[in-house]
Order: structure tokens, then sequence, then C-alpha cells
């Protein structure tokens, strides 16, 4: 079981790196800040560049928590947050990835839940610190919600800019 959520929490934490990358630099094919802005742009999320890099910053900070285990049920709660923005950004879509639906995000924020509930293990920081949150059911029941609730703050925003451009493009 150690080497195990050792695995999963570097595997996750990886993944997020890249996609932070993509947004904040442009590199593994990303389109940088400006690139990913507009895309954010269309979705309803204005002012694009600055959200799309506070999503990449939110996903390195996130990732380094998840894979140092260190403060790891907030680290999981702001990757539940991000990825549940980008799964409700992505589910006009469908589910699956290849038609670009939310199943990467939607399969990130789960494992991020999942690692709250069960803690880093043994071979993180939380552990060699002796931090007596690190892990249990209750942090698990504390992470998920207080990254949902994270999420609502830019979806509502969202859903303020959506409706006030059907407004304006109504007869």
């Amino acid at each position: 079981m150690t080497t195990g959520l050792l695995l999963l929490r570097v595997l996750l934490a990886g993944l997020l790196f890249g996609h932070a990358l993509q947004k904040l630099r442009g590199w593994f094919g990303g389109a940088g800040p400006a690139g990913t802005g507009a895309v954010f742009e269309r979705w309803g999320f204005v002012p694009g560049a600055r959200l799309a890099v506070t999503a990449g910053l939110a996903e390195l900070a996130g990732g380094a928590s998840v894979a140092t285990g260190l403060l790891t049920p907030a680290g999981c709660a702001v990757v539940i947050g991000t990825m549940t923005v980008a799964a409700v950004a992505t589910s006009p879509q469908g589910f699956w990835a290849q038609r670009g639906g939310c199943e990467v995000p939607f399969w990130y924020g789960a494992v991020a839940a999942v690692l709250g509930f069960t803690g880093p293990g043994p071979w993180s920081l939380d552990a060699a610190l002796d931090l007596p949150w690190a892990s249990g059911t209750g942090w698990g029941a504390v992470a998920l919600p207080a990254g949902l609730l994270a999420a609502a703050v830019p979806l509502t925003a969202r859903a303020r800019t959506l409706r006030a451009r059907r407004t304006d493009t109504a007869p």
C-alpha cells in the first residue's frame, strides 16, 4: 500500500504539472497563457489569460502538495476544485476525452478525492512531520466539499458571463 500511494501521488502530480506547463509556458503542445486564455474566454471565463495562469498555478500548487504529501488534504482540495471547474467547462462535449469531454479532469479530481480520504501514506512529508491531520476519512470529508465550494466561485462568474452573452445576442 505504501508504494502504491506514493506511485499514485507522483503520477497524478506529474500529469498536473504537465497540464500546468501547457497553460503557463505553452510546453507539451499547450497554448500558453494567451492561447489557453482565448479558450477560457470562449468557455465564459474572463479575463481568460489571467484565469489560465490562475488555473496553471493551482495545478502546480496542488500537484506539488500531492507529490510531496505535504498538507495533503489542502492540496487535494485545490486539485478537486480546479478539476471540477475544468470538468464542468468541458462537459458540453460529453464525457469521453476523444470527443473533448470531461473524462480527464473528472479522473484527476476523483483521484485527488480518493487521496484526500486515504491520506498520502507513510512515504510523505505529512508523515515525516507527524502531522496529525494527514489522513483519514474526516479530512477527505473536508477536502472534497472544500474543493467543490472553491469551484463554485469561478463557475458562478462563468454562468453570469454566459447569461450576459445570451442576453446581448437575443433578438
